[in-house]
Protein backbone atom coordinates (compact mmCIF):
# COMPACT_ATOMS: atom_id res chain seq x y z
CA UNK A 1 0.00 0.00 0.00
CA UNK A 2 2.85 2.40 0.90
CA UNK A 3 4.63 1.65 -2.39
CA UNK A 4 1.42 2.29 -4.38
CA UNK A 5 0.87 5.62 -2.60
CA UNK A 6 4.52 6.55 -3.22
CA UNK A 7 4.23 5.85 -6.96
CA UNK A 8 0.93 7.73 -7.20
CA UNK A 9 2.50 10.73 -5.46
CA UNK A 10 5.43 10.83 -7.88
CA UNK A 11 3.25 10.36 -10.97
CA UNK A 12 5.02 11.15 -14.24
CA UNK A 13 6.79 14.24 -12.94
CA UNK A 14 10.53 14.28 -12.18
CA UNK A 15 11.08 12.37 -8.96
CA UNK A 16 13.51 14.89 -7.50
CA UNK A 17 11.04 17.75 -7.90
CA UNK A 18 8.08 16.32 -5.98
CA UNK A 19 10.40 14.76 -3.43
CA UNK A 20 12.16 18.10 -2.92
CA UNK A 21 8.80 19.76 -2.20
CA UNK A 22 7.93 17.05 0.30
CA UNK A 23 11.33 17.35 2.02
CA UNK A 24 11.05 21.15 1.99
CA UNK A 25 7.66 21.04 3.71
CA UNK A 26 8.93 18.63 6.37
CA UNK A 27 11.99 20.79 7.10
CA UNK A 28 10.02 24.04 7.26
CA UNK A 29 8.30 23.17 10.52
CA UNK A 30 11.50 23.05 12.64
CA UNK A 31 13.17 25.75 10.50
CA UNK A 32 10.40 28.21 11.33
CA UNK A 33 11.47 28.13 14.98
CA UNK A 34 15.09 28.83 13.99
CA UNK A 35 15.06 31.37 11.14
CA UNK A 36 11.67 33.02 11.69
CA UNK A 37 8.63 33.54 9.52
CA UNK A 38 10.14 36.15 7.18
CA UNK A 39 12.93 33.88 5.95
CA UNK A 40 10.52 30.94 5.64
CA UNK A 41 8.15 33.19 3.68
CA UNK A 42 10.85 34.07 1.14
CA UNK A 43 11.77 30.39 0.90
CA UNK A 44 8.16 29.50 0.09
CA UNK A 45 8.04 32.26 -2.52
CA UNK A 46 11.20 30.88 -4.15
CA UNK A 47 9.80 27.35 -4.16
CA UNK A 48 6.53 28.53 -5.70
CA UNK A 49 8.44 30.23 -8.51
CA UNK A 50 10.26 26.93 -9.04
CA UNK A 51 6.92 25.11 -9.42
CA UNK A 52 6.04 27.57 -12.20
CA UNK A 53 9.38 26.92 -13.86
CA UNK A 54 8.55 23.20 -13.87
CA UNK A 55 5.09 23.77 -15.37
CA UNK A 56 5.71 21.61 -18.45
CA UNK A 57 6.82 18.66 -16.33
CA UNK A 58 4.26 18.97 -13.55
CA UNK A 59 1.22 21.24 -13.64
CA UNK A 60 1.73 23.82 -10.83
CA UNK A 61 -1.68 23.17 -9.27
CA UNK A 62 -0.42 20.03 -7.54
CA UNK A 63 3.10 21.10 -6.55
CA UNK A 64 2.05 24.69 -5.83
CA UNK A 65 -1.00 23.41 -3.97
CA UNK A 66 1.20 21.38 -1.64
CA UNK A 67 3.18 24.53 -0.89
CA UNK A 68 -0.08 26.39 -0.30
CA UNK A 69 -1.20 23.79 2.20
CA UNK A 70 2.18 24.11 3.90
CA UNK A 71 1.81 27.89 4.12
CA UNK A 72 -1.58 27.53 5.80
CA UNK A 73 -0.38 24.75 8.10
CA UNK A 74 2.57 26.88 9.27
CA UNK A 75 0.30 29.85 9.91
CA UNK A 76 2.17 32.10 7.44
CA UNK A 77 -1.22 33.36 6.34
CA UNK A 78 -4.81 32.66 7.34
CA UNK A 79 -7.78 31.21 5.44
CA UNK A 80 -9.55 34.54 6.04
CA UNK A 81 -6.77 36.43 4.23
CA UNK A 82 -6.84 33.97 1.34
CA UNK A 83 -10.61 34.28 1.03
CA UNK A 84 -10.29 38.07 1.07
CA UNK A 85 -7.76 37.86 -1.79
CA UNK A 86 -10.12 35.60 -3.75
CA UNK A 87 -13.03 37.98 -3.19
CA UNK A 88 -10.88 40.95 -4.26
CA UNK A 89 -10.01 39.13 -7.49
CA UNK A 90 -13.43 37.65 -8.19
CA UNK A 91 -13.62 39.72 -11.39
CA UNK A 92 -10.45 38.08 -12.73
CA UNK A 93 -11.73 34.61 -11.83
CA UNK A 94 -15.11 35.26 -13.48
CA UNK A 95 -13.29 36.56 -16.56
CA UNK A 96 -11.31 33.33 -16.82
CA UNK A 97 -14.29 31.09 -16.25
CA UNK A 98 -16.74 32.73 -18.64
CA UNK A 99 -14.75 34.84 -21.10
CA UNK A 100 -12.23 32.12 -21.94
CA UNK A 101 -15.09 29.66 -22.30
CA UNK A 102 -16.89 32.06 -24.65
CA UNK A 103 -13.70 32.33 -26.75
CA UNK A 104 -13.83 28.53 -27.14
CA UNK A 105 -16.97 28.91 -29.26
CA UNK A 106 -15.29 31.62 -31.32
CA UNK A 107 -12.56 29.25 -32.53
CA UNK A 108 -14.00 28.69 -36.05
CA UNK A 109 -14.07 32.42 -36.80
CA UNK A 110 -10.71 33.11 -35.16
CA UNK A 111 -9.04 30.24 -36.98
CA UNK A 112 -10.57 31.40 -40.27
CA UNK A 113 -9.28 34.97 -39.86
CA UNK A 114 -5.83 34.30 -38.42
CA UNK A 115 -5.06 31.34 -40.68
CA UNK A 116 -5.65 33.51 -43.73
CA UNK A 117 -3.46 36.19 -42.20
CA UNK A 118 -0.59 33.79 -41.47
CA UNK A 119 -0.73 32.17 -44.91
CA UNK A 120 -1.06 35.38 -46.94
CA UNK A 121 1.48 37.60 -45.13
CA UNK A 122 4.85 36.18 -46.16
CA UNK A 123 7.11 38.72 -44.44
CA UNK A 124 7.82 37.34 -40.96
CA UNK A 125 8.73 40.66 -39.36
CA UNK A 126 5.60 42.25 -40.76
CA UNK A 127 3.45 39.36 -39.57
CA UNK A 128 5.02 39.54 -36.10
CA UNK A 129 4.47 43.29 -35.94
CA UNK A 130 0.84 42.82 -36.96
CA UNK A 131 0.30 40.31 -34.15
CA UNK A 132 1.98 42.62 -31.65
CA UNK A 133 0.02 45.70 -32.78
CA UNK A 134 -3.32 43.85 -32.81
CA UNK A 135 -2.67 42.37 -29.36
CA UNK A 136 -1.70 45.80 -28.01
CA UNK A 137 -4.72 47.52 -29.51
CA UNK A 138 -7.16 44.90 -28.26
CA UNK A 139 -5.60 44.82 -24.78
CA UNK A 140 -5.92 48.60 -24.46
CA UNK A 141 -9.71 48.30 -24.73
CA UNK A 142 -10.36 44.71 -23.67
CA UNK A 143 -8.24 42.70 -21.28
CA UNK A 144 -4.87 40.99 -21.65
CA UNK A 145 -6.27 37.63 -20.47
CA UNK A 146 -9.03 37.77 -23.08
CA UNK A 147 -6.58 38.57 -25.87
CA UNK A 148 -4.20 35.84 -24.70
CA UNK A 149 -7.08 33.36 -24.71
CA UNK A 150 -7.75 34.33 -28.33
CA UNK A 151 -4.09 33.76 -29.28
CA UNK A 152 -4.04 30.39 -27.53
CA UNK A 153 -7.26 29.25 -29.23
CA UNK A 154 -5.98 30.26 -32.68
CA UNK A 155 -2.58 28.60 -32.40
CA UNK A 156 -3.92 25.41 -30.81
CA UNK A 157 -6.30 25.11 -33.77
CA UNK A 158 -3.58 25.76 -36.35
CA UNK A 159 -1.18 23.35 -34.67
CA UNK A 160 -3.95 20.77 -34.69
CA UNK A 161 -4.33 21.19 -38.47
CA UNK A 162 -0.62 20.62 -39.01
CA UNK A 163 -0.38 17.71 -36.57
CA UNK A 164 -3.42 16.00 -38.10
CA UNK A 165 -1.90 16.20 -41.57
CA UNK A 166 1.49 15.08 -40.31
CA UNK A 167 0.03 12.08 -38.49
CA UNK A 168 -1.95 11.09 -41.57
CA UNK A 169 1.21 11.24 -43.72
CA UNK A 170 3.16 9.18 -41.22
CA UNK A 171 0.38 6.58 -41.24
CA UNK A 172 0.65 6.46 -45.04
CA UNK A 173 4.40 5.89 -44.76
CA UNK A 174 3.90 2.85 -42.57
CA UNK A 175 1.10 1.58 -44.77
CA UNK A 176 2.56 2.26 -48.23
CA UNK A 177 6.27 2.33 -47.49
CA UNK A 178 6.68 5.88 -48.80
CA UNK A 179 9.60 8.07 -47.78
CA UNK A 180 9.35 10.78 -45.11
CA UNK A 181 10.24 14.14 -46.52
CA UNK A 182 9.66 17.82 -45.88
CA UNK A 183 6.90 18.34 -43.41
CA UNK A 184 7.33 14.89 -41.92
CA UNK A 185 10.84 15.60 -40.67
CA UNK A 186 11.51 16.47 -37.04
CA UNK A 187 13.40 19.53 -38.23
CA UNK A 188 10.30 20.83 -40.01
CA UNK A 189 8.21 20.23 -36.88
CA UNK A 190 10.71 22.16 -34.74
CA UNK A 191 10.68 25.05 -37.19
CA UNK A 192 6.89 25.16 -37.06
CA UNK A 193 6.97 25.18 -33.27
CA UNK A 194 9.58 27.97 -33.30
CA UNK A 195 7.42 29.94 -35.74
CA UNK A 196 4.37 29.73 -33.45
CA UNK A 197 6.46 30.40 -30.32
CA UNK A 198 7.79 33.65 -31.74
CA UNK A 199 4.36 34.85 -32.87
CA UNK A 200 2.65 33.99 -29.59
CA UNK A 201 5.42 35.69 -27.57
CA UNK A 202 5.16 38.84 -29.69
CA UNK A 203 1.42 38.73 -29.12
CA UNK A 204 1.79 38.17 -25.37
CA UNK A 205 4.22 41.07 -25.03
CA UNK A 206 1.81 43.11 -27.15
CA UNK A 207 -0.90 42.59 -24.52
CA UNK A 208 1.42 44.17 -21.95
CA UNK A 209 2.23 47.09 -24.27
CA UNK A 210 -1.44 47.87 -24.81
CA UNK A 211 -2.48 46.98 -21.28
CA UNK A 212 -0.35 49.70 -19.69
CA UNK A 213 -1.94 52.53 -21.69
CA UNK A 214 -5.54 52.61 -20.45
CA UNK A 215 -7.45 52.14 -17.22
CA UNK A 216 -9.18 48.99 -18.51
CA UNK A 217 -6.04 47.34 -19.91
CA UNK A 218 -5.03 45.60 -16.67
CA UNK A 219 -6.89 44.98 -13.38
CA UNK A 220 -4.49 47.16 -11.35
CA UNK A 221 -4.95 50.07 -13.77
CA UNK A 222 -8.60 50.31 -12.74
CA UNK A 223 -7.59 50.25 -9.09
CA UNK A 224 -5.05 53.05 -9.60
CA UNK A 225 -7.51 55.14 -11.61
CA UNK A 226 -10.07 54.77 -8.81
CA UNK A 227 -7.58 55.91 -6.15
CA UNK A 228 -6.55 58.89 -8.30
CA UNK A 229 -10.05 59.89 -9.41
CA UNK A 230 -9.09 59.65 -13.10
CA UNK A 231 -11.48 58.78 -15.92
CA UNK A 232 -10.56 56.85 -19.09
CA UNK A 233 -9.21 59.87 -21.02
CA UNK A 234 -7.35 61.41 -18.10
CA UNK A 235 -5.70 58.11 -17.21
CA UNK A 236 -4.40 57.70 -20.77
CA UNK A 237 -3.14 61.30 -20.81
CA UNK A 238 -1.37 61.04 -17.44
CA UNK A 239 0.43 57.86 -18.56
CA UNK A 240 1.17 58.94 -22.14
CA UNK A 241 4.62 60.49 -21.53
CA UNK A 242 5.82 57.00 -20.51
CA UNK A 243 3.48 54.63 -22.34
CA UNK A 244 3.78 56.09 -25.85
CA UNK A 245 7.60 55.81 -25.97
CA UNK A 246 7.38 52.34 -24.38
CA UNK A 247 4.85 51.08 -26.96
CA UNK A 248 6.93 52.44 -29.85
CA UNK A 249 10.09 50.89 -28.38
CA UNK A 250 8.26 47.57 -27.98
CA UNK A 251 7.20 47.51 -31.63
CA UNK A 252 10.74 48.40 -32.77
CA UNK A 253 12.09 45.59 -30.58
CA UNK A 254 9.67 43.18 -32.27
CA UNK A 255 11.02 44.14 -35.70
CA UNK A 256 14.65 43.99 -34.55
CA UNK A 257 14.24 40.51 -33.01
CA UNK A 258 12.70 39.12 -36.19
CA UNK A 259 15.33 40.67 -38.46
CA UNK A 260 18.24 39.46 -36.28
CA UNK A 261 16.71 36.09 -35.42
CA UNK A 262 18.20 35.97 -31.92
CA UNK A 263 16.90 34.26 -28.75
CA UNK A 264 14.45 31.99 -30.58
CA UNK A 265 12.95 34.58 -32.93
CA UNK A 266 13.08 34.85 -36.71
CA UNK A 267 11.75 31.36 -37.56
CA UNK A 268 9.82 31.45 -40.83
CA UNK A 269 6.89 29.35 -41.96
CA UNK A 270 8.14 26.31 -43.86
CA UNK A 271 6.84 26.25 -47.48
CA UNK A 272 5.46 22.75 -46.93
CA UNK A 273 3.64 23.84 -43.79
CA UNK A 274 2.32 26.91 -45.57
CA UNK A 275 1.08 24.59 -48.31
CA UNK A 276 -0.69 22.40 -45.71
CA UNK A 277 -2.38 25.37 -44.04
CA UNK A 278 -3.31 26.87 -47.40
CA UNK A 279 -4.76 23.57 -48.53
CA UNK A 280 -6.68 23.26 -45.28
CA UNK A 281 -8.14 26.76 -45.66
CA UNK A 282 -9.11 26.08 -49.27
CA UNK A 283 -10.66 22.74 -48.34
CA UNK A 284 -12.60 24.28 -45.46
CA UNK A 285 -13.84 27.10 -47.70
CA UNK A 286 -15.06 24.63 -50.31
CA UNK A 287 -16.91 22.30 -47.96
CA UNK A 288 -18.30 24.99 -45.65
CA UNK A 289 -22.04 24.49 -45.32
CA UNK A 290 -24.74 27.14 -44.99
CA UNK A 291 -25.05 26.19 -41.33
CA UNK A 292 -21.34 26.83 -40.77
CA UNK A 293 -21.47 30.14 -42.65
CA UNK A 294 -24.36 31.15 -40.41
CA UNK A 295 -22.25 30.14 -37.39
CA UNK A 296 -19.37 32.38 -38.54
CA UNK A 297 -21.84 35.22 -38.99
CA UNK A 298 -23.17 34.79 -35.44
CA UNK A 299 -19.63 34.59 -34.04
CA UNK A 300 -18.71 37.78 -35.88
CA UNK A 301 -21.67 39.64 -34.36
CA UNK A 302 -20.75 38.33 -30.91
CA UNK A 303 -17.17 39.49 -31.49
CA UNK A 304 -18.38 43.02 -32.28
CA UNK A 305 -20.62 42.97 -29.20
CA UNK A 306 -17.63 41.85 -27.13
CA UNK A 307 -15.53 44.82 -28.24
CA UNK A 308 -18.40 47.27 -27.64
CA UNK A 309 -19.29 45.78 -24.26
CA UNK A 310 -15.71 45.81 -22.98
CA UNK A 311 -14.86 49.23 -24.39
CA UNK A 312 -17.92 50.80 -22.75
CA UNK A 313 -17.51 48.60 -19.64
CA UNK A 314 -21.28 48.09 -19.46
CA UNK A 315 -20.80 45.36 -16.85
CA UNK A 316 -18.06 43.22 -15.32
CA UNK A 317 -15.91 41.47 -17.92
CA UNK A 318 -16.86 38.02 -16.66
CA UNK A 319 -20.56 38.81 -16.97
CA UNK A 320 -20.04 40.04 -20.53
CA UNK A 321 -18.37 36.72 -21.30
CA UNK A 322 -21.24 34.79 -19.72
CA UNK A 323 -23.86 36.74 -21.70
CA UNK A 324 -22.04 36.18 -24.98
CA UNK A 325 -21.47 32.51 -24.09
CA UNK A 326 -25.21 32.11 -23.76
CA UNK A 327 -25.86 34.04 -26.98
CA UNK A 328 -23.36 32.25 -29.21
CA UNK A 329 -24.42 28.77 -28.05
CA UNK A 330 -28.16 29.50 -28.17
CA UNK A 331 -27.97 30.93 -31.69
CA UNK A 332 -25.77 28.18 -33.14
CA UNK A 333 -27.71 25.15 -31.97
CA UNK A 334 -25.40 24.05 -29.14
CA UNK A 335 -27.89 22.62 -26.67
CA UNK A 336 -26.25 19.65 -24.93
CA UNK A 337 -24.46 19.96 -21.61
CA UNK A 338 -21.37 17.98 -22.62
CA UNK A 339 -20.86 20.25 -25.67
CA UNK A 340 -20.77 23.28 -23.41
CA UNK A 341 -18.69 21.54 -20.75
CA UNK A 342 -15.66 21.22 -23.05
CA UNK A 343 -15.40 25.01 -23.16
CA UNK A 344 -14.51 25.15 -19.46
CA UNK A 345 -11.70 22.58 -19.58
CA UNK A 346 -9.05 25.16 -20.47
CA UNK A 347 -9.89 27.78 -17.85
CA UNK A 348 -10.87 25.91 -14.68
CA UNK A 349 -7.45 24.35 -13.91
CA UNK A 350 -5.92 27.82 -14.19
CA UNK A 351 -8.65 29.30 -11.99
CA UNK A 352 -7.75 26.70 -9.37
CA UNK A 353 -4.07 27.57 -9.74
CA UNK A 354 -4.83 31.27 -9.24
CA UNK A 355 -6.59 30.46 -5.97
CA UNK A 356 -3.41 28.69 -4.86
CA UNK A 357 -1.47 31.76 -5.98
CA UNK A 358 -3.64 33.90 -3.71
CA UNK A 359 -2.38 31.86 -0.75
CA UNK A 360 1.16 32.99 -1.63
CA UNK A 361 -0.08 36.57 -2.11
CA UNK A 362 -1.79 36.40 1.29
CA UNK A 363 1.47 35.22 2.85
CA UNK A 364 3.35 38.14 1.29
CA UNK A 365 0.71 40.51 2.69
CA UNK A 366 0.54 39.05 6.20
CA UNK A 367 4.33 38.75 6.61
CA UNK A 368 4.92 42.21 5.06
CA UNK A 369 7.67 40.77 2.89
CA UNK A 370 7.73 43.81 0.60
CA UNK A 371 7.34 46.48 3.31
CA UNK A 372 11.09 47.16 3.77
CA UNK A 373 11.40 47.94 0.06
CA UNK A 374 8.41 50.30 0.16
CA UNK A 375 9.75 52.11 3.22
CA UNK A 376 13.18 52.45 1.64
CA UNK A 377 11.76 54.00 -1.53
CA UNK A 378 9.60 56.48 0.41
CA UNK A 379 12.68 57.54 2.37
CA UNK A 380 14.53 58.60 -0.82
CA UNK A 381 14.66 62.24 -1.97
CA UNK A 382 11.44 63.28 -3.72
CA UNK A 383 13.08 63.76 -7.12
CA UNK A 384 14.44 60.18 -7.05
CA UNK A 385 11.25 58.48 -5.90
CA UNK A 386 9.40 58.09 -9.25
CA UNK A 387 12.24 56.14 -10.88
CA UNK A 388 12.90 54.17 -7.69
CA UNK A 389 9.20 53.28 -7.50
CA UNK A 390 9.29 52.18 -11.13
CA UNK A 391 12.24 49.82 -10.56
CA UNK A 392 10.99 48.50 -7.22
CA UNK A 393 7.52 47.80 -8.65
CA UNK A 394 9.04 46.10 -11.68
CA UNK A 395 11.29 43.86 -9.61
CA UNK A 396 8.58 42.83 -7.16
CA UNK A 397 6.01 42.31 -9.94
CA UNK A 398 8.39 39.99 -11.78
CA UNK A 399 8.64 37.67 -8.79
CA UNK A 400 5.11 37.90 -7.41
CA UNK A 401 2.02 39.50 -8.98
CA UNK A 402 1.60 42.96 -10.50
CA UNK A 403 -1.95 43.43 -9.21
CA UNK A 404 -0.86 42.72 -5.64
CA UNK A 405 2.23 44.95 -5.89
CA UNK A 406 0.24 47.82 -7.38
CA UNK A 407 -2.39 47.47 -4.65
CA UNK A 408 0.20 47.63 -1.88
CA UNK A 409 2.10 50.57 -3.37
CA UNK A 410 -0.86 52.75 -4.34
CA UNK A 411 -2.41 52.27 -0.89
CA UNK A 412 0.86 53.33 0.80
CA UNK A 413 1.24 56.37 -1.46
CA UNK A 414 -2.43 57.34 -1.04
CA UNK A 415 -1.98 57.18 2.73
CA UNK A 416 1.08 59.46 2.48
CA UNK A 417 -0.91 61.93 0.34
CA UNK A 418 -3.90 61.91 2.71
CA UNK A 419 -1.52 62.59 5.59
CA UNK A 420 -0.14 65.62 3.75
CA UNK A 421 3.36 64.16 3.38
CA UNK A 422 3.42 64.56 -0.43
CA UNK A 423 1.88 67.02 -2.89
CA UNK A 424 -0.78 66.20 -5.47
CA UNK A 425 1.73 66.60 -8.33
CA UNK A 426 4.11 64.17 -6.65
CA UNK A 427 1.21 61.81 -5.96
CA UNK A 428 0.36 61.86 -9.67
CA UNK A 429 3.95 61.12 -10.70
CA UNK A 430 4.20 58.21 -8.25
CA UNK A 431 0.91 56.77 -9.56
CA UNK A 432 2.37 56.82 -13.09
CA UNK A 433 5.50 55.05 -11.80
CA UNK A 434 3.43 52.41 -10.04
CA UNK A 435 1.29 51.68 -13.09
CA UNK A 436 4.15 51.55 -15.59
CA UNK A 437 6.41 49.72 -13.13
CA UNK A 438 3.92 46.91 -12.58
CA UNK A 439 3.16 46.59 -16.30
CA UNK A 440 6.44 46.98 -18.19
CA UNK A 441 9.36 45.27 -16.34
CA UNK A 442 6.95 42.57 -15.16
CA UNK A 443 7.12 40.96 -18.63
CA UNK A 444 10.41 39.45 -17.43
CA UNK A 445 8.72 36.34 -16.01
CA UNK A 446 5.37 34.53 -16.23
CA UNK A 447 4.86 35.39 -12.53
CA UNK A 448 4.44 39.07 -13.27
CA UNK A 449 1.30 38.99 -15.38
CA UNK A 450 -1.67 36.65 -15.21
CA UNK A 451 -1.85 36.53 -19.02
CA UNK A 452 1.71 35.18 -19.21
CA UNK A 453 1.04 32.61 -16.50
CA UNK A 454 -2.12 31.58 -18.36
CA UNK A 455 -0.07 31.08 -21.53
CA UNK A 456 2.58 29.06 -19.68
CA UNK A 457 0.01 26.67 -18.20
CA UNK A 458 -2.22 26.48 -21.29
CA UNK A 459 -2.67 23.55 -23.68
CA UNK A 460 -0.54 25.41 -26.23
CA UNK A 461 2.67 25.59 -24.16
CA UNK A 462 3.57 21.85 -24.27
CA UNK A 463 2.66 21.64 -27.97
CA UNK A 464 5.19 24.30 -28.92
CA UNK A 465 7.59 23.50 -26.03
CA UNK A 466 7.27 26.91 -24.42
CA UNK A 467 8.56 26.41 -20.90
CA UNK A 468 9.29 28.85 -18.09
CA UNK A 469 12.98 29.30 -18.87
CA UNK A 470 12.42 29.66 -22.62
CA UNK A 471 9.68 32.21 -21.94
CA UNK A 472 12.03 34.24 -19.73
CA UNK A 473 14.79 34.11 -22.36
CA UNK A 474 12.46 35.20 -25.17
CA UNK A 475 11.05 38.03 -23.02
CA UNK A 476 14.53 39.20 -21.98
CA UNK A 477 15.17 41.74 -24.79
CA UNK A 478 11.71 43.22 -24.29
CA UNK A 479 12.36 43.41 -20.54
CA UNK A 480 15.60 45.33 -21.02
CA UNK A 481 14.19 47.75 -23.60
CA UNK A 482 10.91 48.45 -21.78
CA UNK A 483 12.67 48.87 -18.43
CA UNK A 484 15.20 51.34 -19.84
CA UNK A 485 12.59 53.35 -21.76
CA UNK A 486 10.18 53.36 -18.81
CA UNK A 487 12.95 54.44 -16.43
CA UNK A 488 14.18 57.28 -18.68
CA UNK A 489 10.72 58.76 -19.29
CA UNK A 490 9.54 58.82 -15.67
Amino acid sequence: MTQIAYREFLGDSPNWFKLSILVFLVLCFPLKMVVGTTVIGWMFLGMFILTLAMALKCYPLQSGGLLGLGILALGLTSPETVWHEIQANLGVLALLIFMVSFIYFMKPLLTFVFAKLIVNVRSKWMLSLMFSVMAAFLSAFLDALTVTAVLIAVFVALYGVYEKTRSANIANIYHDGASAQGVLSDDSLEKFRAFIRSLVMHGAIGTALGGVTTMVGEPQNLLIADKMGWDFIQFAQEMSHVTIPAVIAGFLTCIALELTGILGYGAKLDPEVRSILKGYIQEEDEKRTQREIYGLFVQGICGVLLVIGLALHIMEVGLIGLCLLVAVTALTGINEEHQIGHAFEESLPFVSLLCIFFIVVGMIHDLHLFSPIIQWVLALPIEDQPRAFFLANGLLSAISDNVFVATVYINEVKAAFDAGDISRAHFDSLAVSINTGTNLPSVATPNGQAAFLFLLTSALAPLIQLGYVRMVIMAFPYTIVLTIVGFLFQ
